[in-house]
């Protein structure tokens, strides 16, 4: 990985060996002292080593894994019989040049038996001694200690076994998964450091094995990031954050950062899976003998002991689909495959053949067809190795990063989690396996270069193909795959008002069928990418466009234009203007006129109020605003005090100008450069207006400056998607000059683009 001869796992083991001389010789020189009550010193056993007191190493030191900004967690062990002052003196003559070194230090001074009660009482200090290192001193009192700890925490390992998991479950709650975060925490998330280290302790429990060769180099990989990451940083930190990932990736070796993340994104997931399969072998081991028998789940597969087996006689290596239908089996049964069958399917299943026969694309349709409970099988199968095997085009998207905060997953999981999202829509449509495998395979293109959805379609058709299903359903699938972003974008960045919108999306789609497709699919990848990218607001615009797309599919004319509802009506009779606040959801109700929205989007900004997603249009002579607000901090302001405020603005007798140009001057620069604006005019999407996409890195008052420049232009906004992703706001606004009229003017055009862009900046 490295083009240096010298790894960083030998640097640690050499910073460990130095640390261990020092600590010795300040040992040394510190029992060289007067030591105990009557004055005298102490002395040597007949090894030449101290007697009646120890240094012991835990924590990384004792691991031998100490990294450049490691701390160093030392326990001063004695016998007793120095007395406290003299205890007292060494440990000071200890701890002092440590600390004057700038090194970090967690200390302890304890008897064998303070430290046995300790570690009976703080699981921080019973992990740390059972994997304790003797340093220094009279090897019996690190023996004795180590002996005793281990010793009670096998004896009481069904009460601190539950104690261990519950403090990683926290870890977890607050740290997340690590191979699915932006910024991941090396040591505490799932699948970290720590719990490579809780594995160590449940094994020396004698409970379950130790974690085996792909965890171990896992474990390695994790402490050479976090050694280049001390190393870059000049700290100790375990928190691998953006601006930081381009330096690691090079220290280490590796192309870039998105290939340090994907290595990070695997080795993470390979300790996770291995630590829930530890917990599931203390469970079954501490939970008692478990029923006997076999329960038949389908053909060679059985239930046994609580996980799914292969039944007795059963050779895969004369079944091709046995892996598939014995992964159905324990999906549907909400079960573990055991992983001795998960290896032996691994090791002995024959290719399927191309074309797939049906049996074995049944087997994954109810494979996919279960659920959330298809999540972990699924896991199982990628961690043997099975999944590249039945789909070659796998490994492309296997672990691959996402690098965007809309993203909760990489983009394998993220294909596994929508198709079990998904599977909860398969009574809503007339083709439940074609949405399952498109929802499979709906982001396959992520691996290739090029836009996704164009570059997926083909490789969907290949998989498709290569499945058995007929060319009907082949095109199907591709189509799917294409257009899996139609419905969500279209109803979020297009006036669904303007037939051309409706039209365009009728004419992509081409039959009711798709369609359903679609908007199952929508749902089930919005809601599998994270709550960035799928809120109420998104699913009735969609719900919307779905609605008007099948009208005009069916031949029917299209559903009228949108009335005020009984409360904006309500609102509307305020005559200059009013605001409902209900939770996040802001209503903007007023008389239409030109500014209207970027006025009321700066009274929110002055507010500190940030606006996730906005739609605006016009009801005859009313147009009505629909804002999704979040406080930037604290609390909601006032309705009363919003409405007052708008008021004002639209009278031309509050400058909200002044108010935000005070914020933005206050407001710090991103952590990490961001790309520069775009601003897209988009052709052909209105015959009655100009669509305008605005692309950029989201800040406060960014409606304002964006609406001001258009007012500059002598535009007026008739219809607008607002949406921000993540730190990304994705904005378009229909716009027509005084006239009403779309641009077409090219001068004006450019005009309109230079000066949103000059707004952004």
């Amino acid at each position: 990985m490295r083009g240096d001869t010298r790894s960083y796992a030998a640097a640690r083991k050499e910073r460990a060996a130095d640390v261990d001389r020092w600590l010795t010789d300040l040992l040394r020189t510190a029992c060289g002292t007067p030591y105990g009550r009557d004055g005298g010193t102490r002395g040597t056993d007949e090894r030449g080593a101290l007697s009646g007191v120890a240094l012991v190493a835990v924590g990384s030191l004792g691991r031998s894994e100490l990294a450049p900004g490691s701390d160093l967690d030392l326990v001063l062990l004695h016998d007793g019989r120095g007395g406290g002052d003299g205890v007292a003196r060494v440990a000071d003559r200890i701890w002092y040049p440590v600390w004057d070194s700038g090194i970090g230090l967690d200390h302890s001074v304890r008897t064998v038996d303070e430290a046995a009660k300790v570690a009976r009482e703080d699981l921080k200090a019973v992990l740390g001694l059972i994997q304790a290192r003797h340093v220094a001193g009279d090897p019996e009192l690190t023996r004795a200690a180590r002996e005793t700890v281990l010793s009670e925490w096998r004896a009481d390992s069904r009460r601190r076994l539950a104690e261990l998991r519950e403090a990683a479950d926290r870890r977890t709650e607050s740290s997340g998964e690590l191979a699915f975060l932006l910024e991941p925490d090396l040591r505490d998330a799932r699948g970290g450091l720590r719990d490579v280290q809780a594995m160590q302790a449940v094994a020396a429990a004698w409970v379950a094995s130790a974690p085996g060769p792909r965890v171990r180099e896992a474990y390695e990989l994790l402490l050479d990031i976090r050694h280049a990451l001390h190393l870059v940083t000049a700290r100790g930190a375990d928190r691998l954050v953006l601006q930081e990932q381009e330096a690691v990736a090079g220290a280490l070796g590796l192309l870039d950062a998105e290939t340090l993340m994907r290595r990070l994104a695997e080795a993470g997931r390979t300790v996770a899976h291995a630590y829930g399969a530890t917990w599931r072998t203390v469970d079954r081991l501490l939970s008692g003998p478990a029923p006997r028998g076999r329960r038949p789940l389908a053909d060679g597969v059985v239930e046994h002991g609580g996980e799914v087996v292969l039944a007795r006689g059963v050779d895969p290596r004369k079944d091709p689909v046995l892996v598939l239908r014995a992964a159905a089996a324990a999906a549907e049964a909400g079960l573990p495959l055991a992983p001795a069958t998960v290896n032996t399917l691994a090791a002995q299943s024959p290719p399927l053949p191309v074309p797939w026969p049906d049996e074995a694309r049944d087997a994954l349709v109810a494979l996919l067809g279960a659920g959330r409970a298809a999540v972990p099988v699924w896991e199982e199968l990628d961690q043997a190795g099975v999944l590249v095997r039945l789909l070659p085009d796998w490994e492309r998207v296997r672990h691959r990063p996402q690098r965007n905060p809309v993203h909760r997953y990489t983009v394998d999981r993220h294909l596994i989690e929508t198709a079990a999202g998904a599977a909860a829509s398969t009574r809503e449509v007339s083709r439940p396996d074609l949405l399952l495998i498109s929802a499979l395979l709906h982001d396959v293109g992520k691996g290739y270069p090029g836009d996704h959805s164009t570059t997926g379609a083909v490789v969907a058709r290949d998989i498709a193909t290569r499945m058995g299903l007929p060319p009907a359903d082949v095109e199907t699938v591709e189509t799917v795959v294409r257009h899996h972003l139609l419905l969500p974008e279209t109803a979020t960045r297009r006036d669904l008002d303007d037939p051309v919108t409706i039209s365009r999306v009728a004419e992509a789609v081409g039959s009711r069928e798709v369609l359903e497709l679609l908007a199952a699919l929508a749902v089930a990848d919005g809601n599998a990418t994270g709550p960035a990218a799928w809120n109420s607001w998104k699913a009735s615009l969609v719900a919307d466009l779905v609605r008007r797309t099948r009208s005009v599919l069916a031949g029917t004319p299209l559903p009228p234009a949108p009335s005020l509802s009984a409360g904006q009506a309500s609102l509307a009779r305020h005559g200059g203007g009013a605001i409902r606040v209900n939770g996040g959801a802001v209503t903007v109700v007023a008389p239409d006129r030109a500014g209207l929205l970027w006025h009321a989007a700066g009274v929110l900004a002055a507010h500190r109020m940030v606006v996730r997603s906005a739609s605006a249009a016009s009801a005859g002579s009313t147009a009505v605003i629909e804002f999704s607000v979040v406080p930037e901090y604290g609390t909601p302001p006032d309705p009363a005090t919003l409405e007052a405020d708008l008021r004002l603005v639209l009278a031309g007798r509050l400058d909200i100008e002044q108010r935000l140009a005070r914020r933005t001057r206050s407001l710090r620069p991103p952590r990490v450069p961001v790309a520069p604006p775009r601003v897209t005019l988009v052709d052909d999407a209105s015959h009655t207006a100009t669509v305008i996409e605005v692309r950029v890195h989201d800040r406060p008052g960014l409606l304002w400056r964006i609406g001001r420049a258009f007012g500059e232009c002598g535009l007026d906004v008739r219809a607008a998607r607002v949406e921000t992703l993540g730190a990304e706001a994705v904005d378009v606004f229909y716009v027509v000059d005084r006239a009403g009229r779309p641009l077409t003017d090219e001068a004006q055009r450019a005009q309109v683009r230079d000066q949103v862009l000059a707004a952004l900046r």
